[in-house]
């Protein structure tokens, strides 16, 4: 017999000559691929269990190839394992091993499958658990939120919009914000991992398979409800991939946010909240300064997973049914998106946890940029009977003597305030401190500390966090 002289002796007889250098180089996805080696053992288990149940191959056949996957698994997890870039990829280094340890019966294992499907069980399988791993560090960041929300319904601080003061809110209406954020990013997350709950293995290269498989057995033993329905989309679909990349840029943005208002607050300028020194670094020159180093790589990485989402959108956009080499690209972006993701998640609930708030900053600036004048307006409607217009003109009026005196609205006289409007009275100043303004925000989802404390416990009672 006629040995190839291919440094890949599973392309088979087809061709005489082994790949050049700059081939093999863009060929080969070992160097990445290699994380789903987890994945593609138990893939392989499952498989020849099924082929030796269905009388595909001897039982005999079967027992070598799983005991030689346990071999491997092993020999991977314990750094023994020799990965070579010339074999292409993580199945076929896996598959040479095996070979290797336990001879012919090796070969019987790629009955009845192709590496088309085999490597969208494998990334489907590595996907499905990461989205689960990251539905878990959501729980974490909603917990340290719930915490602080928790211990500050009561804290009052300045609400903002076009990064102006507008209206007072608390600090624990302000985390809730980012709850219901992070609570939408862990539904999404869910929608995704059940979308990924169908079985692939099977449809082989494109068609399908004519040995008698049982699709049912691989996909229960693996954990998925079922096999899927059509060959030709299990082994070109990647929507489960981008799935978790637009799950995770939508979840990024939310951290970046997060992470922006964080680099604001711990300004010596607002001084609103201080990071532990966990999550700050100094400066090589001025050692004055503690820098929110982890709050900037969080919101930078944002943009890692953006590009990553973008990228995979665009290889996948033209490619005709089934599967192309394209489609080899796809792991790196998912890869590197979730470990970013993974990493931002952690860092940011290590910072929620550990910073501490400054609530007499918080109030002091709560009050300032005239916060209160919507209160003032509110109450020129419900006591005096204005309509809305003529009591946003009438608190314009009063904003403007507060700014030419210096005072705040609640330090003009009601002589002052008289003068604007005679349908002014005592009663206003019950409205016009930032406490006042905040407990009497009662409406369904607004910043009063009762509703807080309210959002707090149904919270906790949905994340079972209570």
């Amino acid at each position: 017999m006629t040995k190839s002289n291919s440094g890949n002796e599973m392309w088979g007889g087809r061709f005489a000559s082994g790949p050049d250098a700059i081939m093999e180089e863009i060929n080969a996805s070992i160097d990445f691929d290699r994380k789903l080696y987890a994945q593609d053992i138990s893939g392989s288990k499952a498989h020849a269990s099924m082929l030796a149940q269905q009388g595909i191959i001897s039982s005999e056949d079967a027992t070598q190839i799983a005991s030689g996957l346990d071999t491997i698994l092993s020999e991977i997890e314990a750094g023994e394992f020799k990965f070579s870039r010339a074999l292409e990829d993580i199945h076929m280094n896996i598959e040479a091993r095996l070979r290797e340890l336990i001879g012919d019966a090796a070969g019987r294992l790629h009955t009845a499958r192709s590496r088309n499907d085999q490597v969208a069980l494998d990334f489907r399988m590595w996907v499905r658990a990461t989205l689960t791993g990251i539905s878990l560090s959501l729980d974490a960041i909603i917990a340290a939120l719930l915490q602080k929300a928790e211990h500050h319904a009561d804290t009052v601080m300045p609400g903002f919009t076009h990064l102006q003061s507008a209206q007072p809110v608390t600090f624990g209406h302000h985390c809730l914000a980012y709850v219901e954020m992070f609570a939408r990013d862990k539904s999404r997350v869910e929608d995704a991992i059940a979308r990924s709950d169908e079985c692939p293995l099977g449809a082989a290269a494109l068609a399908g398979t004519g040995f008698p498989i049982d699709r049912e057995m691989t996909a229960k033993a693996l954990g998925f409800s079922g096999p899927t329905r059509n060959s030709l989309d299990s082994v070109s679909d990647r929507d489960f991939a981008l799935d978790l990349l637009s799950s995770a840029s939508i979840c990024g943005g939310h951290l970046s946010r997060l992470a922006e208002e964080i680099v604001i607050w711990s300004t010596p300028q607002f001084g609103f909240v201080t990071l532990s020194d966990k999550f700050s670094t100094g400066s090589s020159i001025m050692p004055q300064k503690k820098n929110p180093d982890a709050a900037e790589l969080v919101r930078a990485k944002s943009g890692r997973i953006n590009g990553s989402l973008i990228g995979l959108l665009t290889v996948l956009k033209g490619l005709p049914l089934a599967y192309s080499k394209d489609m080899q690209e796809d792991k790196e972006a998912v890869f590197d998106a979730a470990s970013a993701l993974e990493v931002s998640l952690a860092a940011m609930t290590g910072m929620i946890s550990d910073m501490t708030v400054n609530t007499d900053a918080m109030k002091a600036a709560a009050g300032s940029g005239f916060s209160t004048a919507t209160d003032l307006a509110d109450w020129l409607v419900r006591e005096a009977g204005l309509p809305f217009r003529d009591a946003h003109h009438v608190t314009g009026r009063a904003v403007a003597l507060a700014e030419q005196e210096g005072k705040q609205l609640d330090e003009l006289s009601l002589e002052q305030l008289q003068g604007i409007h005679d349908a002014i009275n005592a009663s206003v100043y019950d409205v016009l401190s930032v406490e006042a303004s905040v407990s009497s925000r009662t409406s369904f989802g607004g910043t009063a500390p009762e509703n807080v404390r309210k959002q707090v416990a149904y919270w906790k009672e949905r994340t079972n966090k209570g």
